[in-house]
């Protein structure tokens, strides 16, 4: 025995003016909030079976995507224990390859969500290194860096373009050729400094030697 809803019988009672030609299919399909195409199936499906053909044929009947309860169970109790600390995507795999329980990854979402189990937050790489505020003021830094290159280009020995800039402005304060693995470097900066500025300076200074390891210091 089918039992009709109030919305059930207002929808009986329109197709039934249809029938009667009171109504046409368009004006019964904005009366019943439905398009044009479901009227006719109604319609149809009313003169075939009856008052009952304007229920849902899947009313009564269980849903095909609703998840059993016991399944639900089972997907909380291993997210909280066995797989605990897993995100959405990877317990759905867990799930489908370990557990065989094949549901989407949506599924579990709104499973876990609904019983107040999120997902566990992406960990950040850890940052080796933050930018350097530069120096307020020209003067007060020179970064020195160095260049080993056949300059010369055959012509004579290799040599190191020794480079000056300033922090503050990245403005080039000097530059000069030394020899390869030459000590001292940083002394013939002084000039440099003194030359541009009366503010005493700090010097970066990296030394790069011609075939070996790259040394930073201040």
């Amino acid at each position: 025995m089918t039992t009709l809803t109030m919305k059930d019988e207002k929808r009986l009672e329109v197709i039934q003016r249809v029938y009667r030609s009171e109504l046409t299919v368009a004006q019964g399909a904005l009366v019943m909030g439905l398009s044009e195409r479901q009227c006719y199936r109604i319609k149809a499906r009313v003169g075939k079976v009856g008052a009952k053909g304007v229920v849902h044929g899947n009313r009564g009947q269980p849903c095909k995507h609703k998840t059993e309860e016991e399944t639900v169970k089972q997907i909380v109790e291993l997210a909280r224990g066995k797989y605990q600390g897993f995100n959405d995507h990877h317990l759905t795999e867990k799930l489908q390859e370990q557990e065989q329980i094949d549901v989407s990854r949506e599924k579990v979402r709104r499973i876990l969500r609904s019983h107040g189990i999120a997902s566990p937050k992406k960990r950040r790489g850890i940052k080796h290194r933050s930018r350097r505020e530069r120096r307020a003021a020209e003067g007060m830094m020179l970064q020195v860096d160095g260049s080993p290159h056949d300059w010369l280009q055959g012509r004579g020995p290799r040599l190191c373009l020794i480079g000056a800039i300033d922090d503050a402005t990245s403005k080039v304060m000097g530059a000069f050729f030394v020899q390869p693995r030459v000590r001292g470097v940083t002394s013939r900066c002084f000039p440099i400094s003194s030359r541009s500025t009366d503010c005493p300076s700090r010097f970066i200074v990296t030394v790069i030697r011609c075939f070996g390891r790259i040394e930073s210091r201040r």
